[in-house]
Formats: structure tokens, C-alpha cells, sequence
């Protein structure tokens, strides 16, 4: 079976998720799929990824192509309190990566000097005792290769030197629009991403198993409740009427308009 690194450098690259503005627009999955299918290696180029123009043994199962990242909403609490969380869920690139000690050819690895985990395709026998051990269902089979694939952080864009430095993040991170997703050495202390994590007691995903994910969660803030508060709610048309020569301000009052009829 694979070993993990005896003597990782601290450095842990990984993900800082917002739950509280994540608005589970998926641009994060397809721009993951979009760039790992014609990127660098393109480990998510497999049968039929994106149409169900083609067949397979005579059936048209529409697109089959394997994801990295995926966004799940759920419906969490009652009445008043409910609301719509959006939670994306990718691999986790854990510290205790069973998916690595498990494998037995050594396919399966975690890097000593960043915690990236990957997988080798050329040593892969596509046994799935790696998708077996991930309790994240973060590990693909493609049919087509015949071995396991999975989310590689974007390895190809986080260090490429090619790329403006703004640039070299993953892919899921460059696209979200309401930046609701951080990158970042989690295993610094002082980084912006563990401030992060510290400041909004960012959690671990399912800790009870032990793997230690180097990926984090922030979890939604506590839903302001107007009727408790001494605050008197806004209007879009109140807010223009407070000022006049402010841009588009007649436009507020048509949308405010809209939204109350």
C-alpha cells in the first residue's frame, strides 16, 4: 500500500469555501470541467463529456463525462428560519488521505511539499479501492482510460509562471463570481486564507472520520431578524431618494417599483 509523505515541508495548498455567499451558480464546476478537459494534461477528457450526441452500445445516455467539483443545494431549518444553502463539494486533498494509503500500486500520492494528492495515470489499474475509501465521492472512473481521476487543484495553473500571478489559482476560484471561494497555504498561519478560516471558524468536513481535509468551510452567518432589530428596513427608492445626484438612481426606483407590484 502507498505511504504519506514522513516528512511534509507545512506548506498545505487548498480551498476556503464561503457557504454565506456561495449562490450555487455553478460557474465553479463548469469552468473546473472546462479547464481540465482541454488544459494541461487534460485529465477530464473522456467519452462523450459534454453531449449526448454519441452512443455507447447502441443507447444515447446523454453526457456521462465525470465532474471534479459539484454544487449540492439543500434546504436546511423551518418557518422563519429555513433557508437555501448552497454547498460545492470537490476533493479535499486530506492530510490522513485514505484514498493514498490504500492504493496499491502507489497511482495514488500526496505531495511532501505542497498536500496536493494526485493521482499517477500510468501506474492507476483502475482497481476504485481509492473511490471506495473516499467518503467525499471525490474520485472518478473514466471509462475510457480505464483508471481514477480527481481534482488536481488546478496544478497546472497554480504554477505556472506563464500566467499572471492573479492568474494562478484554480480554476474553480478565477470564475466564482461572488467570491464566495479562496485559495491559499492553509498550513500557514498567518496566510489570508487561515485568517480567514480563523476569524469565521471555519470547519472541517465531517471530522468525525479523522482525515483531516485541508479544504475548509465558512459557515453561514446567523439570518439578521428586522423585527428584532431597531434598524428600519431600506428601500431601493429610499436609498435613491437619500441621494439625488447618485448614478442610476432613477433606475432603482423602477426596479423597486417592479419588485413590489
Amino acid at each position: 500500500m502507498t505511504a504519506l509523505p514522513d516528512s511534509p515541508s507545512g506548506r498545505k495548498l487548498g480551498l476556503v469555501i464561503d457557504l454565506d455567499i456561495c449562490v450555487g451558480c455553478h460557474a465553479c464546476a463548469v469552468n473546473c470541467k472546462e479547464w481540465n478537459f482541454a488544459g494541461h494534461s487534460g485529465p477530464l477528457t473522456d467519452w462523450n463529456s459534454f453531449s449526448g450526441t454519441e452512443t455507447r452500445d447502441g443507447e444515447d445516455a446523454g453526457a456521462w463525462g465525470v465532474w471534479f467539483n459539484r454544487v449540492h443545494t439543500f434546504e436546511v431549518g423551518d418557518g422563519p428560519d429555513s433557508r437555501t444553502v448552497h454547498f460545492p463539494r470537490s476533493c479535499l486533498h486530506c492530510e490522513d488521505a485514505a484514498c493514498v494509503t490504500v492504493c496499491p500500486t502507489g497511482a495514488s500520492y500526496k505531495r511532501e511539499e505542497d498536500g496536493i494528492v494526485l493521482v499517477n495515470a500510468d501506474n492507476c489499474i483502475g482497481c476504485k479501492l481509492c473511490s471506495w475509501a473516499c467518503p467525499y465521492g471525490a474520485r472518478e472512473y473514466d471509462h475510457t482510460d480505464g483508471v481514477m481521476k480527481k481534482c488536481t487543484l488546478c496544478i497546472d495553473r497554480i504554477y505556472n509562471e506563464n500566467l499572471e500571478e492573479v492568474d494562478r489559482v484554480p480554476a474553480c476560484v478565477s470564475t466564482c463570481p461572488a467570491g464566495a471561494r479562496h485559495f491559499g497555504d492553509l498550513g500557514d498561519p498567518d496566510s489570508a486564507v487561515s485568517v480567514l478560516v480563523s476569524e469565521r471558524a471555519g470547519y472541517d468536513l465531517m471530522p468525525e472520520l479523522g482525515y483531516r481535509p485541508t479544504n475548509k468551510y465558512l459557515p453561514p452567518r446567523p439570518r439578521r431578524d428586522c423585527a428584532d432589530s431597531e434598524e428600519v428596513p431600506v428601500s431601493l427608492a429610499d436609498l435613491a431618494e437619500r441621494d439625488d445626484q447618485a448614478i442610476g438612481s432613477g433606475l432603482l426606483r423602477w426596479v423597486d417599483a417592479v419588485l413590489s407590484r
